[in-house]
């Protein structure tokens, strides 16, 4: 009997050490949980919550409702501040679901959706894994180090974790221009903001206006000259110098547009690469916007870019 005392002492010290490590956890006691009115540890009841059955199909329309109920129902029985980001990185096959309802995506499949909000991106049946401490600790810590990268002229966004690079995306950035916009009531200078800031709210519902004539719209023409409902994937709005300047990272209907300085200052992507950056941005998020003509590797310059923005040409 000693014994086994022994062994739940060094698992309770183990898992309270855990705790202390993970900057995001839960300022409560995290010795014990209760479930159902009996007192487990809390190796036991994660364990109790490990997996969750999802029920019904859930749709695109549907899915942040879905996931808010599943956080909140769950956030209460886990010792660490459970969310969205935290559950789906544990389940990374969602992103993959989610990217792959793409338009363009799809019509390489010969398929056709005019409706995105339409698809089913969470199946009868499936199940979503409630992380133990020791992996919800872990991603924890890889947000902490993330950092979202876009370079201008390069029309590229990469995703870091400490300094590693994960992911590299095409991206559109602010023509070279001065316009009068609706939104803001003036004329405005239509180019990219650089600096550093971080991501300050996601809008996962958001609704469509165009900032020229302020007028809402619902639908899109596609490159292939059709047209669709506008899909239902998150804007990223960044704080940029201490500022928000309305700078949103969010997708674009027409990749054709990638590679381009083309947008009224936003950052554009393609539908599945706005997905994954979603899922690498939580609030807080560090981010840096920068304009660097000169590419290196190794610490040799390897390409020059062209000076979209002339700032070169006005030094």
């Amino acid at each position: 009997m000693l014994k086994i005392n022994s062994i739940k002492i060094v698992l309770f010290i183990f898992t309270s050490v855990v705790f202390i490590s993970c900057q995001s956890k839960k300022q409560t006691d995290v010795g014990a949980l209760q479930i159902d009115s009996t007192a487990v540890s809390t190796r036991e009841a994660i364990k109790k919550i490990e997996r969750i059955k999802i029920l019904d199909n859930i749709k695109v329309g549907s899915y942040f409702q879905f996931m808010d109920s599943v956080v909140n129902r769950y956030d209460s029985l886990v010792p660490y501040v459970l969310s969205e980001h935290l559950l789906v990185r544990n389940n990374p096959w969602i992103i993959d679901t989610l990217a792959n309802t793409d338009y363009y995506r799809m019509m390489a499949r010969d398929s056709f959706v005019y409706d995105q909000k339409q698809m089913i991106v969470l199946p009868k049946g499936s199940e979503l894994i409630v992380p133990d401490s020791i992996t919800a600790c872990r991603i924890l810590e890889d947000f902490s180090t993330t950092e979202i990268d876009v370079n201008i002229p390069e029309y590229k966004l990469r995703i870091f974790q400490d300094s590693i690079l994960l992911h590299t995306f095409p991206v559109r950035v602010g023509q070279y221009r001065e316009r009068y916009l609706k939104f803001g009531d003036r004329v405005t200078d239509l180019r990219t903001k650089t600096g550093k800031g971080t991501i300050v709210r996601h809008a996962k519902h958001p609704d469509f206006y165009n900032p020229v004539d302020g007028k809402r719209f619902y639908v899109t023409r596609r490159d292939d000259g059709k047209t669709t409902m506008m899909p239902q994937i998150p804007w990223i709005e960044t704080e940029i110098n201490n500022v928000r300047n309305g700078q949103m990272i969010h997708p674009t209907t027409n990749p054709k547009t990638l590679g381009k300085a083309y947008s009224n200052g936003c950052i554009g992507l393609g539908e599945a690469d706005a997905w994954i950056v979603y899922y690498y941005a939580p609030l807080g998020t560090k981010l840096k916007i920068r304009y660097d003509l000169e590419t290196y590797d190794e610490g040799m310059v390897i390409s020059v870019l062209r000076d979209v923005y002339h700032i070169a040409e006005n030094d």
